[in-house]
């Protein structure tokens, strides 16, 4: 079978031109609707996105409204003032553990502590105890009136102890021995500077007097309170 292109060059021409601008239409329109498409989704994202950052922004200053309104937000938030707080509150914590050393510096050999009793906060001690003689109480009394102290390397002394009273004391006989049994109770003052934690302190102690720190065998320095005898006729 034999076919012939009756059609001119020009009208191949045209029907060309015709084919290619209806594939470049539909190629425009397609890109046209896909950038549309893609505004659309952006502005949409950005009007999300918008809202959410408006969103956090009243989330913000409303919480930040809240904690403006507490006085303490400062010294309870601010880390910066806790370790400050923290270096304050170490430094102005009492050196407990210096005292026992000082009891035994000051307790002399034949009293012995059954109780004791520190109040940091208004510096006071109680003692009470036993000791084989009212002398030896009154010895006690008098070592803790003349002890003082030292800081450092300074020469500069000061009272350790002020205010020292022997608020009660009792003796009891024992009708088989010679030997008397007292019991007494000791108030006093004390220097908070001798238990300064910032500070190195020395005590120094009436040499007259001994205490457990200058004997060789001190005896032991607490001792439990005697059990209360029940009375009888």
């Amino acid at each position: 079978m034999i076919q012939f292109n009756l059609l001119p060059d020009v009208k191949l021409e045209l029907v060309k031109a015709q084919r290619l601008q209806r594939v470049m239409t539909v190629v425009s329109v397609l890109a046209s609707l896909a950038a549309i498409a893609l505004v659309v989704v952006l502005f949409s994202a950005s009007q999300i996105q918008k809202k959410h950052i408006n969103d956090l922004n009243a989330d913000i200053a409303k919480k930040t409204a809240q904690l403006n309104s507490d006085k303490q937000i400062n010294k309870i938030l601010t880390v910066q003032n806790q370790l400050n707080s923290l270096t304050q509150l170490h430094a102005s914590k009492p050196a407990a553990s210096r005292l026992f050393g000082y009891l035994n510096q000051v307790t002399p050999a034949d009293v012995n502590i059954s109780s004791f009793t520190v109040d940091f906060s208004t510096h006071t001690m109680t003692i009470t105890g036993g000791a084989g003689a009212l002398s030896s109480v009154n010895k006690y009394v008098d070592t803790l009136k003349f002890t003082e102290y030292t800081v450092g390397n300074s020469k500069s002394k000061s009272k350790a102890f002020n205010g020292v009273v022997l608020t009660s004391f009792s003796v009891s006989s024992n009708n088989t021995s010679t030997v008397s049994a007292v019991s007494y109770t000791i108030t006093t003052n004390y220097d908070p500077t001798i238990f300064d934690i910032s500070k190195e302190v020395s005590l120094i102690v009436p040499q007259q007097t001994t205490t457990r720190s200058t004997t060789e065998q001190p005896t032991n320095l607490f001792v439990a309170q005697p059990a209360a005898k029940a009375g009888g006729n």
